[in-house]
């Protein structure tokens, strides 16, 4: 994909409007290309600070009924729609407020929504590594002593990386990928046949410490928690039951 042509679909990969195929095309071109990934995170950062930053009004209880109420009558009625004699200043500024009111009742999802796109990515970073070949390891290695100081110099932190080959989970590798508006390290594990792929990056500052939560989506378990500082996301097709335990005996090691 041109940068011409990713410039073209970055608002709608932002928006989650692109299905799956041209969702990973984008991935993969963030992945390969900073200029882009740098445009996209600055987009991501832009969209928080609006969310963060603009005031915030309460909407009316009963605002979603009588909007709807109003709507039946008028599919009943079918008369033409006169506007009562405000002047309009007084029809600007109701409609202003109307835009706020329904701006207001999406941000009360807003939290959700950011979980459920965080979620998404960290699929598609799972997804993406099993879909193309060259993209699982860029440091390959069973040796924890080999992985982490590959990343050294690539990232603005340093991913904490053990072994946990004795409780049968093998360390295979390493890479850098590109999750929640930054760069992230991938560390990558086997269990018999199924990949596990160990997402992690800083926590946004003031964050507090989470426990471990686990959920199922795309017909992919997920398990996060985050402590001293960092996020942690452990993603695979592996069972929850085994999953679980993988990140117990990580944080075991922490």
């Amino acid at each position: 994909m041109s940068c011409p042509g990713m410039h073209e679909q970055l608002h709608a990969y932002l928006d989650c409007e692109l299905d799956v195929v041209h969702t990973l095309e984008v991935e993969q071109h963030l992945h390969a290309c900073p200029a882009c990934a740098r445009v996209c995170g600055q987009s991501r950062e832009l969209s928080a600070a609006l969310r963060a930053g603009l005031p915030r009004f309460p909407v009316p209880r009963d605002l979603r009924s009588r909007v709807r109420a109003a709507l039946k009558r008028g599919e009943r009625n079918r008369l033409p729609i006169r506007l009562p004699n405000w002047g309009w200043a007084a029809v600007a500024a109701s409609l202003a407020l109307l835009a706020l009111g329904v701006w207001g009742l999406g941000r009360s999802s807003s939290s959700v929504t950011a979980h459920e796109r965080l979620v998404a990515e960290v699929i598609a970073s799972h997804v993406r590594s099993q879909m193309l070949s060259s993209h699982l390891y860029d440091v390959e290695s069973s040796d924890q002593h080999t992985v982490k100081p590959w990343f050294h110099g690539k990232l603005d932190f340093a991913p904490a990386v053990h072994d946990l080959s004795e409780d049968g989970f093998v360390l295979a590798g390493g890479r850098l990928d590109y999750v929640n508006g930054q760069a992230v390290a991938a560390l990558v594990y086997r269990r018999r046949q199924h990949v596990i792929n160990l997402l992690t990056w800083p926590a946004t500052t003031g964050e507090p410490e989470a426990s471990t939560t686990s959920e199922t989506k795309q017909g992919y378990h997920l398990v996060h928690w985050r402590r001293a500082g960092m996020d942690w996301w452990a993603v695979s097709d592996l069972n929850p039951r085994e999953l679980a335990e993988f990140a117990h005996r990580l944080q075991g090691r922490e």
